[in-house]
């Protein structure tokens, strides 16, 4: 070999051999011999593999077969025992007439950047899992406000809508939401926060604490944005607890407060009645105490039904006899306020499986509700409230009507509200909202209707039977017990 040729095949930067048609080396560069030693008479794959066989696939013998260069990446083992990853590029060497007499196998060791290949496959899979793994939900939008990537929590509740804008899928809109963080941080390159109310793909309704980041090229141009919404459902929930507990505690209090007013009015009428042998005034000084400690009653009942959850008692209940007792128990509130109650029953016998106290509670606030509505009717003298039995297939159903004040439709909506009332300080709000729940814990529901000067109608519709138990699934319990 020519001497400046040569001096350029031994300065190459790479392992250079040159291989005849049997594949043994017959020539080879420094860098090649320091790392691989002698190489005379031996075939490549004894020096490069330390195998006794050619490899399966070997670029060499693809020059060698069709006289095109070929390329292929390798593992080679050197003397000391090192393996190098290379990238082997070969290239035919030909004699005067064409022929293919050597081919030149060119190794660059690519260790390196192998080596960091993998690092950056790793750090890629674990950035990946951390993705999908984070406990929020995650989404990269583009400026069309379209959904690129979404991670795991993301697909569970709300699908996997890859292509879809983010205001569909979230908020199931047709108009883009505003204002809107994403824009916002594409706009001015900046993190937004803000909370939201988003709707899953099983319709709840999930709060969630929204916060953005942009997504930058190696230039800094945003090319996306990253949504990231921690579910605070529960959080809210628990705030609106707290905040119910202190409106309860309000309106109790204020309602306790009247009350004790009117005890202590009735107290007075009492003693200075006894005093001057006035039976008259006592008589009204005992109404009025036993007027206001049947209302004590009735609140206390209402606030341990609302602040304890507690287990059905279920029996056979008729539905006239407890009817009656509810009527019953309203009689002397009803006569205080010169309103008539009427119980009809429309049909001979009716039973249902319930909770007796429960629905004795259930139908006290409702016809409670709608003697109060007739007292409130100043305009009214022929006051009336009437409790209706009757049944249906399956079902036996409670109807109060009274033609009391009657409600705006706004009322309507809260009625069942806890803690909303129509009765200013004097009630607490907790009525209506317990007797829904009894109903719905019967897995029945309660109807309002109601007209403004004309009167309410509450519609109470019971299975007969008591409603299936939900089944608790044991499939997880620690112990393996059923």
């Amino acid at each position: 070999m020519d001497k400046a040729y040569r001096q350029y095949f031994d300065a190459m930067p790479c392992y250079l051999t040159v291989q005849d048609p049997d594949l043994r080396i017959i020539n080879a560069n420094k860098r090649f011999q320091k790392d691989f030693g002698d190489y005379e008479g031996r075939y490549c794959f004894e020096v490069y593999k330390h195998r006794s066989e050619k490899c399966e696939v070997c670029p060499v013998e693809r020059v060698l077969r069709d006289g095109q260069c070929h390329r292929s990446e390798e593992t080679v083992r050197c003397l000391d025992g090192r393996e190098v990853s290379v990238l082997v590029e070969a290239t035919p060497i030909r004699d005067e007439n064409g022929e293919i007499v050597a081919v030149m196998e060119m190794s660059t060791d690519i260790t390196q950047i192998k080596r960091m290949q993998t690092q950056l496959r790793r750090s890629q899979e674990r950035y990946r899992f951390l993705f999908e793994e984070v406990p929020c939900y995650i989404s990269v939008q583009n400026p069309d406000l379209r959904i690129i990537e979404a991670n795991r929590a993301f697909r569970e509740d709300f699908g996997n809508h890859v292509g879809s804008r983010c205001y569909e899928i979230y908020k199931h809109r047709t108009e883009e939401c505003y204002p809107c963080p994403v824009q916002e941080t594409f706009q001015d390159g900046k993190p937004h926060t803000r909370e939201e109310v988003v709707t899953s793909n099983r319709g709840e309704h999930i709060n969630v604490l929204v916060t953005t980041a942009p997504i930058r090229d190696a230039q800094g141009r945003i090319l996306s944005v990253m949504e990231m919404s921690a579910n605070i459902t529960q959080v809210r929930q628990l705030e609106s607890q707290l905040t119910s507990l202190g409106l309860m505690i309000s309106s109790v209090s204020h309602g306790l407060k009247g009350l004790l007013t009117g005890l202590a009015g009735g107290i007075y009428f009492l003693n200075t009645g006894l005093k001057k042998d006035d039976s008259e005034r006592i008589d009204r000084g005992l109404a009025t105490v036993q007027r206001n400690v049947d209302r004590i009653r009735s609140m206390v009942t209402d606030i341990l039904y609302y602040a304890k959850k507690r287990e059905l008692n279920w029996e056979t209940v008729s539905a006239k006899e407890i009817a009656g007792e509810a009527c019953n128990l309203m009689e002397s509130r009803a006569k205080e306020y010169d309103v008539k109650i009427e119980i009809e029953v429309k049909t001979k016998s009716v039973e249902f499986e319930a909770d007796i106290q429960a629905i004795r509670s259930m139908l006290v606030n409702l016809v409670e509700n709608s003697i109060d509505a007739c007292r409130l009717d100043e305009k009214s003298e022929d006051r009336k409230v009437s409790l209706t039995v009757q049944d249906s297939p399956g079902h036996v159903e409670f109807e109060v009507a009274d033609n009391g004040i009657g409600m705006d439709q706004e009322t309507v909506e809260k009625a069942f509200t806890l803690f909303f009332s129509s009765k200013g300080t004097e009630g607490t709000g907790l009525g209506l909202y317990i007797a829904n729940r009894i109903a719905n814990s019967h897995g029945g529901s309660i109807e309002l209707q109601s007209e403004p000067g004309i009167g309410t109608k509450f519609t109470v519709k019971l299975p007969r039977k008591r409603p299936p138990r939900k089944r608790v699934n044991n499939s997880h319990n620690r112990n393996g017990g059923l």
